[in-house]
């Protein structure tokens, strides 16, 4: 009798984790078709300069962070991911990974969890790299103060100047209007686990997106000695974070409507 209430256990857990494995496979699904339709018909998304982005070798592509959810760097992933015949790998937060769905398609199009080492490593071995130098802090941000730019972390710089590669320069606009931060919940952000849980419209407004990719930034020869290397890293960090704004900047003085 024992023996078979335990196989009886285990045949339950069993069916629970492939219907967990099931639901998971359909949310993914589910995300990636909504994806397309976010990219093609609802934001209408434009990207310009893909051809800036070399097609061999290690580059570090850099972006600037906009809209309370995030929701930036999926549309970003997604356009890349149809155009280039190379995987951009983006560096991820780690809650990014803990959230179902959306974890499940991180892990699947390569995104990697945020580390000190992860860029480095995979430039090394000649691949691209996506980073948002803002972090968290470019959601953060208020709508009043949108596309201004936050400081940038470094971190990417010094991963670009060690592996000797590029740095492509990405400025997105739309997702300020598609999903407007106009405050936060700090008791669902403790809650929940996550870094902040934004007050915003209950689903993106169908803003129009342009995506604008700007010509490489060469990378300093290496310093030899610590202080140099942290200068070198700091300047290429303020010259990308400079670069970036621009981009935004002329984009925003071309476009008439954000909505049309």
């Amino acid at each position: 009798m024992r023996d078979s209430m335990v196989e009886m256990i285990r045949a339950t857990g069993a069916e629970l984790g492939s219907a967990k494995r099931l639901l998971d496979e359909a949310g993914g699904v589910a995300w990636d078709r909504l994806l397309d339709w976010l990219v093609d018909d609802y934001f209408r998304v434009t990207a310009l300069g893909l051809e800036n982005i070399p097609t061999t070798g290690p580059a570090v592509i850099a972006v600037n962070h906009s809209g309370a959810w995030g929701l930036d760097a999926f549309v970003l992933d997604k356009v890349l991911g149809r155009a280039l015949d190379r995987r951009v790998r983006f560096l991820a937060a780690p809650f990014v990974f803990r959230t179902p769905i959306l974890g499940r398609h991180a892990r699947r199009s390569g995104a990697l969890p945020i580390s000190p080492t992860a860029g480095i490593e995979h430039l090394n071995a000649g691949q691209l790299i996506g980073v948002f130098p803002e972090g968290i802090a470019g959601l953060e941000k208020p709508f009043t103060q949108r596309y201004r730019l936050q400081p940038f972390s470094p971190g990417f710089a010094i991963a670009a100047i060690r592996a000797n590669a590029p740095v492509v320069p990405i400025a997105i606009v739309g997702a300020e209007e598609a999903c407007p931060k106009l405050g936060e919940v700090p008791s669902l952000a403790r809650l929940l686990n996550i870094p902040y849980f934004p007050l915003t419209t209950p689903f993106p407004l169908p803003s129009n997106w342009t995506i604008t990719i700007g010509k490489p930034i060469p990378p300093p020869t290496r310093p030899e000695n610590l202080a140099a290397r942290r200068n070198a890293a700091h300047e290429l960090s303020n010259t990308t974070r400079t670069t970036i704004q621009h981009l935004i900047d002329h984009e925003l003085t071309n476009r008439e409507d954000p909505f049309n």
